[in-house]
């Protein structure tokens, strides 16, 4: 079973749903009559609260995104991680869906609009995360716990608690940044209800997460000192270590030196890269795992839904590769494979070589994508399995999945210094840079056989698929190398076309939504919807 946070957050989950319940006779004494004053007036009470934030992540329903009321989006499919999926791996290389659920088919065709349900639910569960974090934020305060009588070492770890929401916002506010560029905007302090939010640019929205993320270092705990599936320095360092790789795109200035400074405080705070590179993804991989820094955590009994690892797993699997082989013998959805792209890439994809080639070959499955809508035309990926590392299933495991998923860890580290230094970051080298990539290879083939001797940004891109394909990075990789959009380079199906064609630069960034951009007129739509 996972940690207490994820499960305190069904109870609190529960009453967040009570609350929100409604009856048609308004005469009604009310059912629940749990204020925040009385759910916020123990530690243990501040403890159950956050536990909603984290578990936001992992749960679905109309109570969370209000997901569960767009039309085409029902609960099972309003989890973050698989909304988060579908917007970074379907529109790539690295990943093709035959379902033709509504929103899906517009990935892979590069033919999204501003009504996508898809980008709807992802835009309303980050939004929402980032209110549950706010109202969260609130509550903490020092004059909140002062007035609660709460002090002390309670009162310390509250400070924590409330450090952790801040940075649970702040990646939120990277997602909308990513994806959407110009969301709209509230903290803690905005009004509640009396105004529509303002939106903001960009390039302000890095700034201010940004300078969240640095003034958080000192109030979180230190690296590999808080409870697993909780943020500590290491996950703030990550995300600005990402944010920084990226910030050309975001702001129009390069910020690769402090992609490498960050890079290098997560790598000397004492995470390593577990010996094996398929245990990362396996249903007991929050047990003794040193290379993860943060996960988004499942349970097979405690969240159950539809999405997450849920989703991953079971979308990858059919009844031809044995469900049960996965560990989900009632499962098996057949529906997300990838292109031959992928073990292309890899030359020998049988795993022989490279072990993190982990492809279904068998069952008449062909490894080009000629047909969008059969699941054998392309190799189904094995990678996530709800098996044990000892290749055991969980007991009463059917569908739903205990693999937790990395939202950051030491490898993607690794890679984003290497790709810093050869940009022109200062503060690391080129020798230091070689190593991180080879120690990365040296897993992967079980020796030094694969080691470079020297590496350039391609190699650092082809890499990066390798090691982190199905992790939800393709999109945001291939748009920072400027082979995302246009045509200079092409996959199977890309703009729709068998052979791949050219597709418009706007669409680098998602369309905020039409429903959205509606009801706020403070919103501006993004160029090209």
């Amino acid at each position: 079973m996972k940690n207490i946070v994820v499960k305190k957050s069904l109870l609190v989950l529960a009453i967040a749903g009570g609350l929100a319940s409604c009856t048609n006779d308004l005469n009604r004494n009310p059912i629940n009559t749990t204020t925040d004053a009385v759910a916020f007036s123990t530690p243990l009470g501040y403890k159950q609260g956050l536990a909603k934030v984290y578990g936001a992540f992992a749960t679905t329903g109309s109570s969370g995104a209000g997901s569960g009321d767009i039309a085409g989006i029902d609960a099972g499919t309003s989890d973050f991680v698989r909304l988060y999926w579908n917007a970074q791996e379907l529109p790539t290389d690295e990943a093709v869906c035959v379902w033709n659920d509504p929103g899906v088919p517009d990935f892979h065709n590069n033919s999204w609009t501003s009504n996508n349900v898809i980008l709807l639910g992802l835009y309303n569960r980050s939004l929402y995360q980032i209110t549950l974090a706010n109202s969260y934020i609130n509550e903490a305060t020092e004059a909140n716990l002062t007035a609660r009588g709460i002090s002390g070492t309670d009162a310390t770890e509250i400070g924590y608690y409330r450090a952790e929401a801040r940075f649970l916002r702040a990646y939120q506010y990277w997602v909308l940044m990513d994806m959407f560029g110009n969301p709209p905007f509230v903290t803690e302090t905005s009004p509640i209800g009396k105004s529509l939010p303002p939106q903001i640019k960009r390039a302000d929205l890095f700034n201010y997460v940004e300078s969240e993320l640095k003034a958080l270092e000192p109030l979180l705990k230190a690296p590999k000192t808080n409870e697993y599936g909780r943020v500590d320095q290491a996950a703030d360092w990550a995300l600005l270590s990402r944010m920084y790789l990226n910030a050309q795109v975001y702001t129009g200035t390069a910020r690769y030196t402090d992609a490498i400074t960050y890079a290098s405080k997560v790598i000397g705070a004492g995470y390593s890269l577990s010996t094996s590179y398929k245990n990362l993804f396996t249903a007991d991989n929050n047990v003794n795992n040193p290379e993860v820094i943060l996960p988004v955590e499942y349970d097979l009994v405690n969240t159950q839904n539809y999405g997450g690892t849920t989703f991953i797993i079971n979308s990858s699997v059919s009844g031809a590769e044995g469900p049960a082989n996965f560990g989900v013998p009632g499962g098996g959805w057949s529906g997300n494979h990838t292109t031959q792209v992928l073990p292309n890439l890899f030359g020998d994809y049988s795993g022989n070589t490279d072990k993190r080639a982990m492809f279904y070959t068998g069952g008449g499955t062909t490894k080009n994508t000629t047909d969008l809508s059969t699941f054998t035309s392309g190799f189904a990926v094995t990678k996530f399995t709800n098996l044990t590392s000892g290749g055991l299933t969980l007991p009463g495991a059917s569908v739903f999945c205990s693999t937790d998923f990395p939202l950051f860890r030491l490898g993607e580290v690794y890679l984003n210094y290497a790709e810093a230094v050869l940009r022109g970051g200062t503060g690391g080298s080129s020798a230091q840079a070689l190593t991180y990539f080879n120690l990365l290879r040296q897993r992967a083939y079980g020796n030094t056989s694969g080691n470079m001797t020297t590496i350039a940004l391609s190699d650092v891109l082809n890499e990066r698929m390798k090691e982190l394909y199905w992790e939800a990075t393709r999109r945001t990789d291939l748009i920072r190398f400027g082979m995302f959009t246009g045509g200079s380079y092409l996959w199977p199906f890309k703009g729709g076309v068998l052979a791949g064609t050219s597709i418009p630069d706007y669409r680098a960034l998602y369309p905020l939504p039409a429903t959205d951009v509606t009801a706020n007129p403070n919103l501006v739509q993004n160029p090209g919807y």
